[in-house]
């Protein structure tokens, strides 16, 4: 039940804007716990490399004296990847085209990384 949960809570987020083409929760040690992703993407690859850049972004946040760590951002020529925590113990992944209106999906992904932490 938790997981329909959740995957109603990324159907919500994805419904939200059409510049949204994936997304995702990741435990913090990459298991994939509910995703709304294409066929054509491997949860198993998009949970790992997430959890991975999540903490390397912890790390240089901690190391560089930036404080606590919101978000990182990847862009690139097809698009952007977004992650975020979700409570302490799992991450919120985000991929939108590359004309996407960030800012409104920044607000979108932050309120539902509370409602899945609340969840969690």
């Amino acid at each position: 039940m938790r997981s329909e949960m959740l995957v109603s809570v990324l159907s919500e987020l994805s419904g939200s804007s059409a510049d949204i083409e994936a997304t995702g929760i990741i435990s913090t040690d990459g298991l994939m716990m509910a995703s709304v992703l294409p066929a054509s993407m491997d949860e198993d690859r998009v949970g790992a490399m997430s959890a991975a850049m999540l903490s390397l972004g912890d790390r240089t946040a901690q190391e560089l004296v930036r404080g606590a760590l919101e978000q990182v951002l990847i862009k690139g020529e097809s698009g952007y990847v977004l992650m975020t925590h979700a409570g302490k113990e799992a991450v919120l992944t985000v991929l939108a085209k590359s004309n996407a209106k960030l800012g409104l999906i920044f607000l979108d992904v932050k309120r539902a990384a509370s409602s899945i932490a609340e969840l969690l």
